[in-house]
């Protein structure tokens, strides 16, 4: 039998060692979920995408995810690195659907003269009732907010394109750069908003720069304190921003770049398209490019 192919890819990101690490297995036949689960919790990344076959002919490629100690619905940076490896190993360039934990989702790989896009078209948002203020109140404080430094132009809420997150909108990026939660207080607070996945971020960008946002994503419910980028929380954001009338989208439809990057300078960028009808956000696609870290095999039967 065909040893194991891992890779870890660095997605959302151009540059060696910055973006988002997932591990990838590209022919996970054989393997166990207890093995799935095993390899993930080795590899040691936020998330590991294991490919599988198809289960029937309403998609391509069946997709599983792995943190190091649970399996998710859906992630993507590991999706873009899952792509980015199949690409690597000579799939063609693109329309793939895959099946996940989430649903079908539609994923085009294509190439320019700088590599790999990976594009996702995400689940069509849905959009939760805004938090209570006494839960805003006690959220802010985890965070090591004051509650007027939230951004008063839209509700904290969670919002989800397959696996979303809550978004908390503030005024200022040097607050979000200087954000140390506690994350003991941040992950008792999952039950009360109903989110294991905290997503901060500003529209206080500078004059000239590329992106309309930064961000910044806490998860310390499920072991992840903070994630550098997240395609499962920029998305949601743009519906966010789209439902909320803080960005605009002439002729049906807005793209613009989010960039995330963690506490310990780690990040990366990604392009985010929202479609909207009567005024309404009722599709998303996230798209990002990538670069390989590492490739390892490995025998079957040691995995």
């Amino acid at each position: 039998m065909a040893p194991l192919r891992l890779y870890r890819i660095d997605a959302f990101t151009t540059q060696h060692g910055q973006g988002n690490a997932a591990g990838v297995v590209t022919d996970a036949r054989g393997l166990s979920q207890a093995q799935m689960q095993a390899i993930a919790a080795e590899l040691g990344h936020s998330e590991t995408a294991f490919v599988l076959p198809p289960r029937d002919a309403g998609h391509d490629l069946h997709i599983r995810y792995f943190t190091p100690t649970t399996e998710v619905p859906v992630c993507g940076h590991a999706t873009v690195g899952a792509h980015y490896a199949l690409a690597l190993e000579g799939a063609a360039p693109g329309v793939r659907r895959q099946l996940t934990g989430a649903g079908v989702q539609t994923v085009q790989t294509r190439s320019d003269e700088d590599g790999i896009i990976v594009r996702i078209q995400q689940n069509p948002p849905t959009f939760a009732e805004p938090l209570p203020q006494d839960v805003v109140r006690e959220l802010a404080l985890a965070l090591g907010l004051e509650p007027d430094e939230l951004d008063p132009r839209g509700p904290v809420q969670f919002v989800s394109t397959g696996h979303g997150k809550l978004m908390v909108p503030i005024r200022s990026r040097a607050r979000l750069q200087a954000l140390r939660p506690d994350m003991t207080r941040l992950a008792a607070l999952d039950e009360a908003t109903a989110s294991r996945g905290y997503f901060v971020f500003t529209l206080d960008t500078l004059d000239g720069e590329d992106a309309t946002t930064h961000g910044r994503m806490f998860a310390p419910g499920i072991g992840i304190a903070e994630d550098p980028v997240t395609g499962n929380a920029n998305g949601p954001m743009g519906a966010w921003l789209v439902k909320h009338g803080l960005i605009g989208a002439p002729g049906g439809e807005v793209c613009f770049r989010a960039r995330q990057r963690d506490g310990a300078g780690r990040g990366g960028f990604m392009d985010v398209s929202v479609r909207v009808e009567n005024g309404e956000p009722v599709a998303v696609a996230i798209e990002g490019r990538a670069v390989l870290g590492e490739r390892m095999e490995r025998a079957l039967d040691s995995a």
